[in-house]
């Protein structure tokens, strides 16, 4: 394992820096990357690494929001273990709050930007990125959701599910997305420089990083909760990581959905949990060489 490199200093994180986890949602899934050893893999990247209370069940993402929104405004960044991806309402929000401008590159299998109108299946694990935009009618539930993000910038990397109503709203909002399709015909490098591009074309604005592990291929990371045939191969998900870091602007990072409960195997379990390990040192600056 390297350590984080100097040139890539953050541009919005005071030094030392440092990462506060919340460990959030589904069942055991976060707990496992804890005993895993990331907080002290994150330790010899060089972080401080602090850990958060788990918020109370009611109102979870709301407390999430409340939380990470206070790491922000004290320079730390938050590194929010999940759970499912809807808890990514709480954790944009609380960026948000405290980055205005922020971008959030939304890495998945699924666009989760179905309205309560269009969804087929009522889940709001399906619903949180057109709450985060101000899409649809209001749900009294999720009325503390501000709509602070701007379509112009969101943008998704690794779609390769998504429902017709969600493909018409993407279409209409004008919101960038990169399929696998795209990722096949252009690759990840390509993509990656497109999508910041498009969200962050200076690199001088924040960037909220949500990275579901369903994005990758199930080959890659089989204890998930909606796996998808197709997706990202491991280098793939990692050089996602390791791109946004290289930017210095990555203020928030969300590693969503690692569920040991799903998977066939201890081995499918134990394969899942290093790769969400993984992923999050990439992301924090962990180099191959």
């Amino acid at each position: 394992m390297s350590t984080a490199t100097e040139s890539y200093a953050s541009r919005f994180l005071p030094s030392p820096k440092t990462v506060a986890i919340s460990k959030e949602g589904v069942d055991r899934g976060p707990i496992r990357l804890v005993q895993a050893g990331l907080p002290d893999q994150l330790t010899e990247l060089g972080w401080k690494v602090q850990f958060d209370e788990p918020p109370p069940r009611l109102s979870c993402c709301e407390a999430v929001a409340n939380v990470v929104g206070d790491h922000a405004k004290h320079g730390q960044l938050p590194l929010t273990l999940g759970g499912d991806h809807s808890l990514a309402m709480g954790t944009i929000s609380g960026t948000l709050s405290h980055y205005p401008d922020a971008c959030v590159i939304w890495v998945d299998a699924h666009a989760d930007i179905n309205t309560p109108e269009t969804t087929d299946s009522g889940n709001i694990h399906g619903m949180p990125v057109s709450f985060l935009l101000g899409l649809g009618p209001k749900v009294p539930e999720f009325s503390w959701v501000r709509p602070l993000l701007q379509a112009h910038r969101l943008v998704y990397i690794g779609l390769r599910d998504v429902d017709a109503g969600e493909k018409r709203i993407l279409k209409e909002n004008g919101i960038k997305a990169f399929s696998m399709h795209e990722v096949d015909k252009w690759g990840i490098g390509r993509v990656v420089e497109m999508a910041l591009d498009h969200v962050n074309p200076k690199r001088d604005l924040p960037v909220h990083l949500s990275f579901d592990v369903d994005a990758l291929d199930p080959t890659v990371a089989p204890s998930t909760g909606t796996p998808v045939r197709g997706g990202l191969t491991f280098r793939e998900g990692h050089y996602i990581c390791e791109a946004v870091y290289e930017t210095g602007c990555l203020v928030a990072l969300d590693i969503m959905e690692v569920n040991p409960d799903l998977g066939t195997n201890e081995e499918a379990v134990k394969q899942t949990i290093a790769v969400g390990c993984s992923l999050a040192r990439s992301a924090l600056g962990e180099t191959l060489l």
